[in-house]
């Protein structure tokens, strides 16, 4: 009983510390980077448990994250492409689609899974003092772990169609799933903190995935937009949007039959400045994160 009194009475006498130090812009990132790298084995792990969770007790377990993407392919190639004529007005439409679809999936994955990353965790963040920064990163992890796997499929089908254009354009397909993950990166840890003090913000983000997937050109072409835009500023509005921009790099390199229809002017330049402004993104995003994730234990 003496003791556990000694013990309260010296705990009482020790300073309170803040666990989120307050920093400043550039130092606070960086004190956030190195204790992300420190428990970069934990990040790791959680990307595993991500992949695992979803076919827990299914007998074919991962063989699913194959069969998806090849049903998804042969629907576009045959019900779609053939069946409804969409090959006519877009040349090698099941690869022109599922091209689309793999850039969109992995923004999408990694903004809905990342959304709710904290929340999910709840039990862990409680008990544990750790970067949480970590878990918005492991939706990161764990949707990349995807989009190899679609990607594989992707590139395999495209060859045995018509071929590749990573010969012409070499860095569209890199460009465009570095802007997709900062990007995606970004987003999942502003809103994963906003989740916490409003859980609408998951619902809102369902609504705005939905809305985003008809605001690229995944199921139509950039030259239907251009030419029902006319052109001019109302297409530069439709390029601001980065996944957009993602989306047709992927296209450019992939889809060979779209190397002659018209195609946005200065695209390795929108590109490089998507790219950096979703890097600043990034930080500004981790900045607001750091702020936010003060009170998680009380909030959740």
């Amino acid at each position: 009983m003496t003791r556990a009194t000694d013990r309260s009475a010296s705990l009482a006498l020790e300073p309170m510390r803040e666990l989120s130090q307050r920093d400043g812009f550039v130092t606070g990132t960086w004190r956030s980077i190195a204790a992300v790298w420190g428990r970069r084995e934990l990040l790791g792990m959680l990307v595993k448990r991500e992949v695992k969770s979803r076919y827990k007790d299914s007998t074919l377990g991962l063989v699913w994250s194959l069969v998806r993407p090849l049903v998804q392919l042969l629907i576009y190639f045959i019900a779609i492409g053939r069946f409804l004529g969409a090959e006519r007005s877009i040349p090698d439409f099941a690869v022109y689609v599922f091209t689309g679809l793999t850039a969109w999936q992995l923004f999408s994955e990694i903004v809905s899974a990342g959304t709710v990353s904290i929340i999910t965790n709840s039990g862990i963040i409680k008990k544990i003092h750790l970067p949480r920064e970590i878990f918005p990163l492991s939706s990161v992890g764990s949707a990349l772990f995807n989009f190899v796997i679609q990607l594989a499929i992707l590139i395999v089908a495209a060859l045995l169609i018509r071929g590749l254009n990573m010969v012409s354009y070499p860095l569209y397909a890199p460009a465009a799933i570095g802007i997709i993950v900062v990007w995606g990166a970004a987003l999942a840890l502003v809103l994963s903190a906003a989740n916490v003090y409003m859980r609408d913000v998951q619902y809102l983000v369902e609504v705005a995935l939905l809305v985003g997937f008809w605001l690229s050109p995944i199921v139509y072409s950039w030259e239907m937009v251009n030419g029902a835009v006319g052109g001019g500023r109302l297409a530069e509005v439709y390029l601001a949007n980065p996944i957009t921009l993602a989306v047709l790099a992927m296209q450019r390199s992939i889809w060979v039959a779209g190397s002659q229809p018209p195609f946005p002017e200065n695209m390795g330049t929108r590109l490089a400045l998507a790219f950096a402004v979703g890097v600043l993104a990034l930080f500004i995003a981790q900045r607001l994160f750091d702020r936010m994730q003060r009170n998680f234990a009380q909030e959740i």
